[in-house]
């Protein structure tokens, strides 16, 4: 055991970056194999944000003010961008009922016996959970195209604002699993995980512009709407696809929506990635 161990301490890189970059990766492959050989987590991953579609375009499509339209087309474009970014944050609870699991099995222990990078476990997990929520996207996509929703710039060549809208979603979502890694670290169980990430999701996600139009709301309630990172980021990304329902609000995330967006995102992963860590270290210490 001791000589495995040796050898895998020369393999590893000497560079501290270079060994959390390599452990990551490695942490991350392991996560999307066992993810391959279980397909019900990705199907069941997918089932739900197909339902608010397929739910809220047409239950809620031609009721829904937009602007001066209640035309069931414009809802169905403005809504897109918010199932978008609900169904990238919404993959947080997922990430912390892992995390949650590979503590309550002891699998954490039996990485911490390897010669690897303490923040790689976390970091290997959320790319995983990157990869699968992009995948998820993709399929989500493509339900919203069958169900009408359109982009301005469809069959243009400026495919790059769409696709930088996505990467907005992405980082978003990213971000977010940060949060359900602390949450995961935190709590016991799986279950209590699973809880804990989706308490906070749904006033972050239904408090915002994802569903209706920030100016029907009461003045004190929009101004938090107008501020919350998830708004800014569906705004940005209805920017992007140059979707109806833009806010014209004065607040400083809807009028710079893109920026804001790679702040708030930005922000969340420097604060919630270190506390995570933190936290990983003196619960496996």
């Amino acid at each position: 055991m001791s000589a495995v161990t040796d050898a895998v301490r020369v393999a590893a890189p000497s560079n501290p970056v270079s060994q959390l970059v390599r452990d990551s990766l490695i942490v991350a492959q392991r996560n999307l194999i066992r993810m391959s050989r279980i397909p019900e987590m990705v199907i069941f991953g997918l089932i739900q944000p197909i339902m608010f579609v397929v739910l809220f375009s047409y239950v809620f499509g031609g009721s829904m003010k937009i602007g001066a339209s209640t035309s069931a087309i414009d809802y169905k474009n403005f809504l897109m961008a918010g199932i978008f970014a609900q169904t990238v944050t919404f993959a947080t609870a997922s990430s912390g009922a892992g995390i949650a699991d590979d503590m309550h099995k002891g699998l954490i222990d039996r990485f911490r016996s390897l010669p690897m990078a303490r923040g790689a476990v976390l970091t290997g997990r959320t790319l995983a959970d990157l990869v699968q929520t992009a995948l998820t996207l993709v399929v989500l996509a493509v339900v919203a195209l069958l169900v009408g929703w359109r982009t301005s710039t469809f069959g243009d060549t400026n495919a790059a604002r769409i696709l930088g809208a996505f990467g907005l979603l992405l980082l978003l979502g990213y971000a977010f699993t940060w949060i359900g890694a602390l949450i995961g670290l935190s709590v016991r169980t799986p279950e209590a995980a699973t809880s804990g990430g989706l308490i906070w999701l749904f006033p972050v996600t239904f408090l915002s512009n994802a569903f209706v139009d920030t100016s029907n709301m009461t003045p004190w309630l929009r101004h938090v709407a107008e501020w919350n990172p998830f708004s800014a980021t569906v705004q940005a990304a209805r920017v992007l696809f140059a979707n109806p329902g833009q806010s014209q609000s004065d607040a400083w995330p809807m009028q710079h929506p893109v920026w804001a967006s790679l702040i708030y995102s930005v922000l969340i992963i420097a604060i919630f990635r270190t506390l995570a860590v933190r936290k990983y270290r003196s619960a496996t210490a």
